[in-house]
């Protein structure tokens, strides 16, 4: 299994960005998958997870309505499209089945913003 999130960065409050999770090793397009967030000194959270089809998704609350998850199965990508971002949504942020996860995380994608 191997699963590689990218497209964090800097950006000011009000800002936008969307990451990118790239999977491989297992069968991508029958797991549902989810968004995670570890901010700093906290545990990982569940931020955002959709079904293997991605007709469903579900939402933590601090992140519904600024936050859209997608996936393209023919890609083996999975998108997280983060829209009016606050300085609480800084932290790192992985890419996982939501449920039953695997043992084996990425590296992370490093969010940070600013006011």
């Amino acid at each position: 299994v191997q699963l590689v999130e990218s497209g964090g960065g800097l950006v000011q409050v009000g800002g936008s960005l969307r990451l990118s999770c790239a999977a491989s090793g297992f069968t991508f397009s029958i797991n549902s998958m989810g968004w995670y967030r570890q901010a700093p000194g906290k545990q990982r959270e569940l931020v955002a997870a959709i079904t293997a089809g991605g007709g469903s998704t579900n939402y933590a609350d601090s992140v519904k309505g600024r936050f859209t998850i997608s996936r393209d199965n023919a890609k083996n990508t999975m998108y997280l499209q983060m829209n009016s971002l606050k300085p609480e949504d800084t932290g790192v942020y992985y890419c996982n089945r939501d449920v039953r996860t695997f043992d084996s995380w990425g590296q992370g994608t490093q969010v940070t913003v600013s006011s």
